[in-house]
């Protein structure tokens, strides 16, 4: 069932972010209305407060209520913010999750044949999950050590949301993107993901002349690596198009080790010196690659942008617009 993007009034959390303003572009593109997009922001809307999120739906556009949810805020972080956040990124999360999709009932999403679309998380599959990655096996084991608190409450918000569907009636579309990068990312080093932490310390490092760096693990993982833009393009797809809210995944089914990722970057930021690995550090789950038959299946949705394609624009974007 196609979405009629020209009349829809979409909520889209986390609008303002790394991935949601790329979805919020292709919404635009879709043919939905400046004014029929609205993007709460934390300043003036915490959405893990109950009593903030239902003021949200009362008062969005001008009290007619949205026809469609799109959940992407979250608090996320690497293994380190992981490591040092697990009950806030437990709480956060679930709670989020937990008033926009009750919200959403309590006003009458699902009446007016709206639909809600959680957009969930690969750190929800179990540590030893068999690769390729496959839906049906999302809930047979627990998640990587490291950041099972945010895992699990992404992965009970999926759980949330078919529940609802069942009992309420409320659409929607649950898709679990795998690890996302490109222009735009976050470079904090205290809170980046693998790529950008990596692309900022070889880039640093190569400027200031250093020897070597220090990487965090043995190499010996293995992640897959989504573009963004490809990411919302996807999702987007999925809400267009989804009514029950079964795990859909999406990614490019191509893996590559940390260490091999490592040597990739440093070769396309120019950094020469010597790639000194910290055993002692946490490696995180062993494997990551995605089985992507069911998105093609069902979107008719594949990744169109190569890796070291998305790497390049993502290593000329931050050269471009870092400050130091």
């Amino acid at each position: 069932m196609s979405v009629n993007w020209s009349t829809a009034r979409v909520i889209v959390t986390g609008g303002g972010g790394f991935l949601g303003s790329r979805v919020v572009s292709v919404l635009r593109g879709c043919g939905v209305e400046e004014d029929r997009i609205h993007i709460p922001h934390r300043a003036t809307c915490d959405l893990t407060d109950a009593t903030a999120v239902e003021r949200m739906y009362e008062q969005s556009f001008d009290g007619a209520g949205p026809t469609m949810v799109i959940h992407l805020a979250a608090e996320v972080g690497g293994i380190g913010a992981n490591r040092e956040n697990p009950g806030r990124y437990f709480f956060a999360n679930m709670a989020m999750a937990l008033h926009l999709i009750e919200g959403a009932r309590r006003a009458g999403l699902h009446d007016r044949g709206g639909k809600f679309v959680q957009v969930g998380t690969i750190c929800s599959y179990p540590k030893f999950t068999p690769v390729p990655f496959r839906e049906e096996e999302l809930w047979n084991g627990y998640p990587e050590e490291t950041n099972a608190p945010y895992g699990i409450a992404k992965k009970a918000a999926g759980e949330m949301l078919r529940a609802y569907h069942d009992q309420y009636g409320l659409e929607g579309a649950y898709v679990l993107p795998v690890n996302l990068y490109g222009p735009g990312d976050n470079f904090d080093p205290q809170s980046s993901h693998v790529i950008p932490a990596l692309i900022r310390k070889c880039v640093e490092a190569r400027d200031r002349g250093d020897d070597s760096i220090e990487v965090w693990g043995t190499g010996s993982a293995s992640r897959e690596f989504l573009y963004v833009e490809d990411a919302a393009a996807g999702i987007v797809r999925a809400a267009e198009i989804m009514t029950e809210p079964v795990p859909i995944n999406l990614g490019t089914c191509s893996e590559i080790t940390i260490r091999d990722l490592v040597e990739l970057i440093a070769r396309l930021t120019g950094f020469r010196g010597e790639l000194r690995w910290d055993a002692s550090k946490p490696d995180g789950q062993p494997r990551r690659c995605l089985d992507v038959s069911r998105a093609r299946a069902l979107l008719g949705w594949q990744a169109q942008v190569g890796f070291e394609d998305g790497l390049k624009r993502t290593i000329d974007w931050w050269e471009q617009n870092r400050t130091t």
